[in-house]
């Protein structure tokens, strides 16, 4: 190291300041701990990506569910998880362990334990990855999709202000603009980290900032936790990972997550002896629009979609069953990648973009990120859609708004990619589907769908869309939604046992290192196995956190 090195010293130290650092931090200096959180980006950007989130939480059995008339279990939710998930590795032992443990929790106290800390939940209940298989398969038997009064800076708030409050007593340092190239080690035993200081940066929140370094530093720590996130700002490391049970990787994405989430701490932790697991499994979006007013590059936003939607392929064929809006992701994003086309249409109606269309992100909610209830009666229950979704149809790159089908066609075709479009096929299908809805039976098992949802008072209220045709003038006019992938989440990571303690190739835990967050996969390195049941991203971190703290303050 250079003359110019600072030079620290702390209990823990915690790199990344997003939800699950914070988490880790809070427990840490509950316990007594000194700790230090070092983070790259300036401090506008301190909660990370769960800042932006939409705030979505799985909980089993909680009063919300139960009333809006849902009956849920952890027998049933640990049914749905385990054929979501798919485990079928080796390594996917302790992933197993911290998927019975997270049920347990989701389950058990998590919610009063967010409760004790002034974390509240919208009345309805969302129904996210529905599924449409067996029992068995994948998807969530019922809804589970709990959304954050305040979304996702709602839930980052409680963690933040334990972090300020322990700034203020002078138990915990948070160091910006610090930027971690390796981890110190003494005999095998992780003694901290060592790394960058970079220039100061009054970037806003998830703007891309500079990477001047000025200065270097080192921090001896008794304990530290790799908290850094995921690789989805990273589109070469996304590639890299994509598996082959997926095809080809697509040559045109949009980033779901600021420029910063780049999957730098890997390398890192790996030189370090950890062990990374599971990287090929990923979960990304299909449902992705290029943000008209975007923060970072290549900012994409997904569409969180209600299930009544048209869903038709790059030539206009419609999907297989039972790919439908909000029903399986994975299952989508593999059928699309066979089509040799990167982005799909929705074809749909005002009335069901109305009712159906919420955007992901706080900054797309504003009603529910600011806690205001006469925003949300006026946007949520009136007639037409958010003022932000209403913002893309007018300005959105992706949407064409037409009142003729034929119209509609002509418009698509004009967007990049709409030269594989069969119009002839489009019109077949928006036909054939409207004759289907002339009757109370059909054969249509989207159709069918549409009906039985709406049994559930929540998808009545505001998620579901009454099964009308699609060329009914009256739920007009027609719009289509040209979608690409939108980059999001690893489901692997820093393979972890349920202290959070970093396992080495050999099984054995990594003396000093822990890790949580999207860095350990949520949790073992990869609790969701193959896909996520939505809501279980933020519980990841929550638990995966906590877990660490109490973990590594105790070792202390």
């Amino acid at each position: 190291m250079t003359a110019t090195t600072t030079t620290h010293s702390t209990d823990v130290l915690v790199i990344g300041w997003g939800l699950s650092g914070l988490v880790a931090a809070a427990e840490a200096t509950a316990a007594g701990r000194r700790v230090i959180v070092v983070d790259q980006e300036p401090r506008t950007n301190l909660g990370g990506q769960a800042w932006w989130s939409f705030g979505g939480l799985f909980l089993v059995d909680s009063p919300e569910q139960r009333r809006m008339g849902i009956t849920d279990s952890y027998e049933l939710a640990r049914q749905d998880w385990f054929g979501n998930a798919g485990f079928d590795r080796d390594e996917d032992a302790w992933p197993r362990r911290w998927a019975e443990a997270y049920l347990q929790f989701a389950s058990g106290e998590k919610r009063a334990w967010l409760r004790e800390r002034g974390v509240g939940f919208f009345p309805v209940v969302g129904w996210a990855e529905r599924g449409g298989y067996g029992a068995l398969g994948p998807g969530n038997s019922v809804p589970r999709f709990h959304i954050t009064w305040g979304t996702g800076p709602g839930i980052v708030a409680p963690f933040q202000a334990a972090l300020e409050q322990a700034e203020r007593t002078g138990s915990l340092v948070v160091l910006p603009r610090h930027r971690v190239t390796a981890l110190t080690a003494l005999d095998g035993v992780v003694t901290g980290a060592q790394g960058e200081i970079l220039a100061s940066s009054a970037a806003a929140r998830g703007v891309q900032s500079d990477r001047e370094p000025i200065g270097a530093f080192e921090i001896t720590a008794s304990a530290t936790i790799v908290t850094s996130g995921g690789i989805g700002g990273n589109h070469d490391l996304v590639r890299a990972a994509w598996p082959e049970r997926l095809g080809a990787p697509p040559t045109d994405m949009l980033t779901g997550v600021p420029a910063y989430v780049d999957g730098s701490m890997q390398a890192v932790s790996a030189a370090a002896g950890a062990r990374l697991i599971n990287g090929d499994r990923m979960w990304h979006y299909v449902e992705g629009i290029r943000n008209w007013d975007p923060v970072w590059p290549g900012h994409g936003i997904r569409i969180l979609p209600g299930p009544s939607s048209l869903w038709l392929d790059a030539t206009g064929r419609r999907l297989p069953v039972p790919l439908y809006p909000g029903f399986d992701t994975l299952g989508t994003l593999a059928h699309l990648r066979t089509t040799g086309h990167d982005h799909s249409w929705f074809v749909t109606t005002r009335q069901i973009v109305e009712k159906e269309f919420a955007l992901s992100g706080s900054e797309q909610n504003p009603d529910l990120t600011g806690k205001d209830i006469p925003l949300l009666v006026r946007s949520r229950l009136a007639k037409g859609p958010t003022d932000p979704v209403q913002a893309f149809l007018e300005r959105g790159e992706d949407f064409i708004v037409e009142d003729d089908l034929g119209r509609l066609i002509s418009g698509m075709q004009e967007l990049p990619g709409g030269d594989a479009l069969d119009p002839a096929r489009v019109r077949e299908e928006v036909v054939a589907r409207d004759r289907e809805i002339d009757n109370d039976f059909t054969k249509d098992a989207q159709i069918a769908m549409l009906r039985s949802a709406r049994a559930y008072r929540g998808d009545r209220l505001i998620r579901t869309a009454a099964p009308h045709r699609l060329q009914d003038p009256s739920a007009g006019p027609l719009i289509a939604v040209r979608l690409r992938v939108i980059t999001r989440k690893s489901l692997g990571g820093i393979e972890t046992d349920l202290d959070g303690r970093a396992l080495g190739g050999d099984g054995a835990a990594v003396p000093g290192l822990y890790a949580a967050g999207e860095a350990s996969g949520f949790g073992g390195g990869g609790v969701h196995g193959y896909r996520a049941l939505e809501g279980t991203f933020l519980g990841g971190c929550l638990f995966s956190g906590r877990q660490a703290g109490r973990a590594a303050a105790q070792a202390v």
